[in-house]
């Protein structure tokens, strides 16, 4: 069995606060700081640039990428790391996209994060653009309602671009189901899996996805701007091709041809250079992941979860749950409405409950058993209602707006 009192030692949590928004950052792992100072000082340090050869820098995506792979239940060698999440989603989106050239639609929800679709209208306007300024293949961002994915699946779809946990609720997707629909379509899949890696089983290859990509600075507690990972299903890793392919994605780099020739399987899928300090630390965090059982996680998630809903309904019967109250459709996160979510979070997090808030009336607690226990999630229970009950939410201070919320 999973010993969660373990692994909750495994990080520097602050004293006296009740962290409810790993599903925002994850905390800082002790042994990161220590294996990031010593590759600083003795691998960047003292081998200089040989440190790519020599400390195993350059293969060092693929290597995370293999660590990652188990949690996400992807093959062996089908995911590797690098840049942001935004650039994982084009990659993926572009190369899919390719893959189904006689179709013009790409398939999303409304509960997609913005950034996603972002990424999917720019993609579009710059095929009707046109690389010359003529107009190109033109494609289509249909979005629809999460509900209605499944209705919308017809044989006009390329691609769906989907994010499996819905950031603001916590609506879980049904991915082996909706992946089925969009094959039995002739579609492709894409499964953002931000709000789903570290958090819940998942079932890449299983469930037979296409792509998928996800962030490690949430739940896996990689630190601010870890890099975001991309998985291709090996049935199509040699014939993929991303629009934005980069040196390292060469089939051989070193070699400075003036044109892209794909490197081999997943390795294609790697655009700059590595960030080597950030993959250093998320290697630490890696580590804690090792004998932990994700349907263990995924069990004592929903105990804290159901806790937290029943606790705070009962002291606060009339506050709007937005999450689904089917523990088995939503995540590993809960959220509520309320008009002044901003400045309740705000008075929570003095009291030292951190929470986070998400416009335009959601409070969101995430639940990672990790490092919560069931004690702190009862207390942040009681002192949310306490904050609401109170009004000590109703404070200038509180209602200040900052930069990231």
């Amino acid at each position: 069995m999973t010993d969660f009192s373990q692994s909750r030692a495994a990080f520097d949590l602050p004293e006296g606060v009740i962290y409810l928004d790993g599903n925002s950052l994850g905390p800082l792992p002790r042994s990161a700081a220590e294996r990031v100072s010593r590759m600083m000082t003795q691998e960047w340090g003292r081998l200089l640039i040989r440190g790519w050869n020599e400390a195993g820098w350059y293969v060092q995506p693929r290597r995370v990428g293999d660590r990652i792979a188990p949690l996400i239940g992807a093959e062996p060698g089908s995911v590797v790391m690098g840049d942001t999440l935004s650039i994982k989603v084009f990659q993926a989106l572009s190369a899919a996209a390719q893959m189904r050239p006689e179709r013009r639609v790409i398939l999303s929800d409304s509960g997609n994060f913005p950034s996603d679709l972002y990424v999917a209208q720019e993609l579009v306007a710059a095929l009707e653009r046109g690389v010359d300024g003529s107009a190109d293949r033109g494609l289509e961002l249909r979005i629809v309602a999460p509900e209605e994915v499944e209705a919308a699946i017809d044989d006009s779809i390329a691609v769906t671009l989907l994010t499996e946990v819905d950031y603001r609720t916590g609506r879980l997707h049904d991915m082996a189901a909706l992946t089925a629909n969009a094959h039995a379509a002739g579609a492709l899949t894409i499964w953002d899996l931000a709000h789903s890696a570290g958090a819940l089983p998942v079932h890449l290859a299983e469930a037979g996805a296409d792509f998928a990509v996800g962030c490690t600075y949430k739940y896996l507690n990689g630190g601010p701007g870890a890099p975001a990972f991309i998985y291709v299903a090996p049935r199509h890793a040699e014939t993929a091709r991303p629009a934005l392919a980069g040196w390292m994605g060469h089939a051989a780099p070193f070699a400075f041809d003036p044109h892209w020739a794909p490197a081999s399987g997943i390795e294609r899928m790697r655009v700059g250079t590595p960030p080597v300090l950030a993959l250093t630390a998320l290697e630490a965090a890696l580590d804690i992941w090792e004998g932990v059982s994700m349907d263990a996680l995924r069990q004592e998630s929903i105990r804290l979860s159901e806790a937290f809903i029943a606790a705070v309904g009962a002291r606060l019967p009339g506050l709007p749950l937005a999450s689904p109250r089917d523990p088995e459709r939503r995540g590993s996160q809960v959220s509520f409405r309320h008009p002044d979510a901003y400045a309740i979070v705000q008075a929570l997090i003095a009291q030292g409950v951190i929470g986070d808030f998400r416009a335009p009336d959601i409070m969101r607690f995430g639940f990672t058993p990790l490092y919560l226990t069931l004690a702190e999630t009862e207390r942040a229970a009681d002192l949310l209602a306490e904050v609401v009950l109170t009004e000590a939410w109703n404070q200038p201070e509180y209602r200040i707006r900052a930069q990231v919320t």
